[in-house]
């Protein structure tokens, strides 16, 4: 088995080092409008706070928008993630801009950051790939000080709704008819292919439930956990990036913020 995990692991990484190039185009990835930012500095504040030099470790960090998020908001932010190609541009970026966020190469299951170092630990869309999220939520809680916070901001995308997949076969038909224009994607048929066959592979392969999540990690010692499910403010600046249908079904999918902390 953990040869197994090891093998899906190498994959996992070659997919999102393949990606690195087209990431920032995505809506959803990077950040394209104001109102989209201050959204996420209003998600930010509501459960971490502002940041006032404290320490935040943003676990796979990609091109380093979270991380910039928390850099508006007063943190002192390292990013690590296990793609070079990602952390060239996460580096670019923190250069063009002249902030002092740093960026490592390193794995989120096994940091190699000392304990009891960070007073925030965040991370966005990482949970759905985890191999092993039981050992990643005792390895983010080693490096918390006590009464440290972790934010997830994750979700579900295996499980389809029955709203989702009804607004979903709409646009479909509407396309095929001529009578919607389909967005523009963002990666190849290959890149979905391999997409998702690792996503039938990883520890959430039926999909991030937020309730599976919270069980894994009060295992793991985190305590007054709280799921957030109100992200309607992104949502509806990034609606604006795609055609009304799809911004509908996105709306509709099970996406959450978890908030957990270490105990004092």
């Amino acid at each position: 088995m953990s040869g197994h995990n090891h093998g899906l692991r190498e994959e996992i990484k070659a997919y999102w080092s393949e990606r690195a190039a087209t990431f920032d185009q995505s809506p959803g990835h990077e950040i394209f409008s104001a109102p989209e930012r201050l959204a996420w500095h209003h998600l930010i504040l509501k459960h971490l706070g502002a940041g006032d030099g404290r320490h935040a470790l943003d676990l796979a960090s990609g091109t380093g928008v979270i991380s910039h998020l928390m850099d508006d908001l007063g943190y002192n932010v390292t990013g690590i993630d296990w793609s070079e190609e990602m952390l060239e541009r996460a580096r670019a970026k923190a250069a063009k801009r002249g902030r002092p966020i740093k960026f490592f190469l390193g794995d989120a299951e096994n940091t190699m950051e000392g304990s009891e170092a960070y007073d925030v630990v965040v991370n966005r869309h990482l949970v759905w790939t985890l191999v092993d999220p039981e050992a990643c939520f005792r390895e983010w809680l080693r490096v918390l000080k006590p009464g440290g916070k972790l934010m997830i901001v994750d979700g579900d995308f295996v499980k389809v709704g029955r709203g989702e997949r009804l607004v979903k076969r709409l646009a479909a038909w509407l396309e095929k008819a001529g009578l919607l224009k389909p967005d523009t994607p963002h990666a190849s048929r290959e890149f979905a292919e391999r997409h998702n066959s690792i996503l039938a592979r990883v520890y959430f392969s039926a999909g991030a439930r937020a309730e599976s999540v919270v069980d894994l990690l009060q295992q793991a010692g985190f305590e007054d956990i709280v799921i957030d499910t109100n992200l309607r403010q992104i949502h509806k600046a990034q609606a604006k990036n795609w055609n009304y249908l799809k911004a509908l079904a996105r709306g509709l999918q099970h996406r959450y913020a978890i908030v957990a902390q270490k105990p004092a």
